[in-house]
């Protein structure tokens, strides 16, 4: 089944693409119940600390901006009182008004507040869309690379960056040639011009063009992923854009990580941060320390614990291959799970008995089928579409 857009009409362009296509202007909806949101509380740098979780498609990018401004807390103001369990979006949108007033400059010259003012006036129009979908269009020169659009400026205002991983590989000139400076919107475009040229070369562009768009359709390719993990600062916050969703991310220890806000994890305390390594959808669960999560398994309560550092390898080893192949080398032999998990045991061993006497013949991890250790890994889920490319 093709992806619908926010108006629910499938994309006209020829890639199938999810969910990119422009969002007609519409009214605004009633309340409802999804106006509320469930708190949760995680504990983030020794203080007991609020997320906002998400239940239904649409509030994604007001809960990345909000959940952003509650972790650092200590710079925006924004905190929450200790008992809250529920928040309306009245609420959030004051918190968030609140912050952007705030950013008024000192300098009190006519010019800067006049422009202060106008961009205050250009975020008011905006704040509505913030929880219903936002309207971006990517550039696929760059991790921050996005045509400025009226709703660029509440990540200006509140000094939030705003990432995406959906880059030509610069390995592939032909890619780079066909899709070269444009935007999403401008690549779909020149894709239906050159299929009606009669220039063949223009047409093979085309092809080259669209063949791009339609094997890079998880918004997300290597080469992106290189470069985001080398663009972000250690232990920045910023939000990132991927198939029409918009997630609170952070940098540490040299890998990204996003926020899990869905509502169906309120009382995993121990599922808090999803690591981002991998273009194909795998991912670990991580606590609050960004320490490997075992709260979530297949095989339930039952299920044998992970070896943490035998899935950190994994995610090491995972973003070497990403790399080599950005760079255009033959990636390094890739171990498997089972290997991993021996080889790291070996290593155990001769640690706690360093004496020249070989030791006995490792024993594999208990693990499920398929051989990854219970709780490694989960498949993303269905990607939401409460937001759209332009």
């Amino acid at each position: 089944e093709q992806p619908l857009q926010e108006s629910g009409s499938p994309l006209g362009a020829p890639p199938a693409v999810p969910g990119a296509g422009a969002e007609p202007p519409r009214a605004q909806p009633p309340a409802r119940d999804a106006d509320f949101y469930c708190v949760k509380w995680i504990s983030w740098k020794g203080e007991r600390t609020p997320v906002i979780t998400q239940s239904e498609n649409g509030p994604c990018p007001l809960l990345a901006i909000i959940n952003i401004l509650l972790l650092q807390w200590k710079a925006s103001g924004v905190k929450l009182p200790p008992q809250k369990e529920v928040i309306t979006a009245e609420e959030l949108m004051a918190h968030l008004g609140n912050c952007i007033l705030a950013t008024q400059p000192r300098d009190t010259s006519e010019g800067l507040q006049l422009n202060f003012q106008q961009n205050i006036n250009d975020t008011m129009t905006v704040l509505p869309k913030l929880s219903t979908g936002l309207d971006v269009n990517v550039r696929f020169t760059g991790v921050s690379d996005f045509e400025y659009t009226p709703e660029c400026i509440v990540f200006d205002l509140l000094n939030i960056p705003l990432y995406h991983g959906w880059l030509v590989d610069p390995q592939s000139p032909e890619q780079v040639q066909a899709v070269g400076k444009l935007s999403y919107n401008q690549l779909v475009e020149k894709i239906i011009t050159c299929k009606q040229a009669s220039d063949s070369s223009l047409v093979s562009e085309g092809l080259v063009a669209e063949q791009f768009l339609e094997s890079t359709a998880s918004q997300l390719t290597f080469h992106g992923l290189c470069e985001l993990t080398a663009r972000a600062r250690e232990g920045e916050l910023g939000v990132f854009f991927r198939n029409n969703h918009f997630s609170t991310m952070i940098k540490h220890k040299g890998h990204l990580y996003l926020l899990v806000t869905d509502q169906g994890f309120l009382q995993e305390e121990g599922v808090v941060w999803e690591s981002l390594h991998s273009v194909d959808g795998d991912s670990c669960f991580c606590d609050t320390d960004f320490h490997l999560s075992h709260a979530l398994g297949k095989e339930g309560a039952t299920a044998a614990p992970p070896d943490h550092r035998l899935q950190q390898r994994q995610v090491d080893q995972d973003y070497m291959v990403a790399l080599s192949l950005q760079q255009g080398q033959d990636p390094p032999s890739v171990l498997s799970d089972l290997e991993l998990a021996r080889q790291l045991q070996h290593e155990e061993y001769q640690q706690h008995h360093p004496h020249p006497h070989p030791p006995p013949p490792p024993q594999p991890l208990p693990a499920q089928a398929g051989g990854r250790p219970a709780g490694e890994r989960r498949q993303r889920p269905k990607p939401d579409l409460d937001c759209t490319l332009l």
